[in-house]
């Protein structure tokens, strides 16, 4: 569902994302990780359409995002690290908005609103302007939003930010529901935790290239209890190691 392939993106002199290749199949939630300034954060706007690659190519759901970003688009949901809204609407009208932005049928987006702010504990918030709301419900609103359309491609930057514990319960119940159902997760976030309970693979950045990929097991090569943390705090020694070596 997603293809990237040799994907390059600069800020002039500075190369963010340096010749990476990624394939994410259908109902597979994938864990990008990486330290600040990775490429992380590029790559996701350049997957999204947000930006524009040096070269390379992205596809989703088999529609290339520079020949045809509509297409891609319109099959995927988007939630960045710090979500935007209009904050004079009620919850209820975000959603009338977002579903409208996504052309989605009125009887569906009702349903599916109606799903979602059930599941994400949102029913009482439904007629509350978005200014008054806390940071964690934001963030449930953001993600419901997301997926009123039923996208097939689900990309999320740093998902549990803002949410208790409870709500981050309920938010990764329903990314693993909604995998098993078939859709596809890109999550990007710095909580080891949550990338070693929830992902199916996980993929690891640092200086725009894409260092470790792999399961759990597979990235722990053969040391079944070893932590998600301590892989990664490996790697990065032994990079760091290398780095330094005259």
């Amino acid at each position: 569902m997603i293809k990237i392939e040799k994907l390059k993106v600069s800020y002039g002199d500075y190369l963010a994302v340096d010749d990476l290749s990624l394939h994410i199949p259908r109902g597979e939630l994938f864990a990008f990780l990486g330290p600040n300034g990775a490429g992380k954060t590029t790559t996701i706007k350049a997957l999204t359409g947000l930006l524009s690659q040096d070269s390379g190519r992205v596809e989703i759901g088999g529609n290339d995002m520079m020949k045809d970003p509509i297409k891609a688009k319109s099959i995927m949901g988007y939630v960045p690290d710090v979500a935007v809204f209009y904050d004079k609407l009620t919850s209820i009208e975000f959603m009338k908005f977002i579903g409208d932005l996504y052309a989605v049928d009125k009887d569906k987006l009702y349903n599916n609103t109606t799903e979602l702010f059930s599941t994400l504990e949102l029913e009482p918030f439904a007629n509350a302007q978005i200014e008054e709301l806390s940071h964690g419900t934001r963030q449930r609103l953001a993600i419901a939003a997301a997926l009123c359309h039923d996208p097939e491609v689900f990309v999320i930057d740093e998902p549990m930010v803002g949410l208790d514990p409870i709500h981050a319960q309920v938010v990764k119940k329903e990314l693993k529901k909604r995998c098993q159902r078939g859709l596809t997760v890109l999550m990007s976030t710095h909580l080891l935790n949550i990338a070693e309970e929830l992902a199916d693979r996980i993929g690891i950045i640092d200086g725009g290239k894409l260092i470790a990929l792999g399961t759990l097991e597979e990235l722990r090569e053969g040391k079944t209890s070893e932590a998600l943390e301590d892989i990664f705090l490996k790697l990065f020694e032994k990079k760091k190691s290398v780095d330094i070596d005259p």
